[in-house]
């Protein structure tokens, strides 16, 4: 059994730098926010690569294509030694690759592919964080927790089935095994009111080295396979602060215009966000959190959200 091994990603003296970058398209995006962060954890390092897989529907409800391939290839550039993509989709994980068309682009770009789903149960590992609202703590891909930089790539959009929005935090639900694993984990989340406290609880397990954000195009309601769609046309990255991200991401939510359980309460009153900053993960304030974009368009809407943030 693991205890979780996640440390504050920042502290209060060092805000969270979320950069932020406008985009029209995803390679652009991708290398514009990656850029500007000016984070490289990858060099030299086996790199696992959580995408958003859950099912193959169209971005945002999953992971472009389009920006995979962008962020494969920053991370190659970044010196990478190797890149992994590991997921646990709720159908089968490979029948979910290929209905992306994943596999021959993953192939072409030299990428390995770990179905967690595939996994022996031997490499589920449990883990029982104290206070936790998991009844029987859960168990987290032993890959994930045994790799040396995990690189999380999501999508922003609204979560109708009681998360409320997913993101960085949310993402990492897919590194719990699902049903078809024969463990009980999801039907306790589904089934508890503590869900999005829950969904926090899962990342104390482990920490991203990096956290990258699509959010070309945002789903305002509904979610998370679809739901109504807007223009968003921005990218996001953290070195690792998930509560960070996640917070900057509600923020453009309500900018946006979005349900009312985002319009209706303070960014860090959300319980996702505001329970992983109790547990340490990342800021614990929008005073935690600096938002930089790398030109003046860029700057105007950080500090919009920046604004947002700081609505009690």
């Amino acid at each position: 059994m693991a205890s979780p091994s996640a440390s504050p990603d920042k502290s209060a003296a060092s805000p969270s730098l979320v950069a932020l970058a406008l985009a029209q398209e995803r390679a652009q995006g991708v290398a514009a926010v990656l850029g500007h962060l000016g984070h490289n954890p990858v060099r030299g390092q086996e790199v696992l690569l959580k995408p958003n897989l859950n099912t193959a529907d169209p971005c945002p409800g999953s992971s472009h294509n389009d920006t995979l391939a962008a962020l494969i290839q920053a991370l190659w550039d970044m010196g990478a030694a190797s890149i992994t993509l590991g997921e646990r989709s709720y159908l089968p994980t490979r029948q979910v690759l290929e209905q992306k068309g994943l596999p021959p682009l993953l192939e072409r770009l030299g990428v390995a592919t770990l179905a967690f789903d595939e996994l022996p149960e031997k490499d589920w590992v449990e883990v029982r964080p104290p206070g936790s609202h998991w009844p029987q703590g859960f168990r987290v891909a032993r890959p994930v927790l045994e790799s040396p930089c995990l690189v999380s790539t999501c999508c922003l959009k609204t979560h109708q089935y009681g998360g409320v929005f997913t993101m960085s935090l949310k993402l990492h639900v897919g590194v719990v095994p699902g049903g078809r694993q024969g463990f009980p984990y999801m039907k306790h989340l589904h089934d508890s009111p503590h869900q999005r406290l829950m969904i926090a609880e899962i990342n104390q397990a482990f920490r991203p080295a990096l956290v990258l954000l699509d959010g070309l195009e945002a789903f305002v309601s509904g979610g998370p396979m679809e739901g109504r769609r807007a223009k968003a046309g921005i990218f996001l990255a953290s070195a690792g602060d998930r509560v960070a991200l996640d917070a900057v991401a509600v923020a453009m939510l309500k900018h946006l215009g979005a349900t009312p359980e985002i319009m209706g309460r303070p960014v860090f009153a959300q319980e996702q966000i505001k329970r992983a900053a109790e547990l340490g993960l990342g800021a614990a304030s929008a005073a935690g959190i600096a938002i930089s974009a790398p030109d003046s368009a860029g700057l105007q809407l950080a500090q919009s959200l920046g604004d947002i943030l700081n609505q009690g």
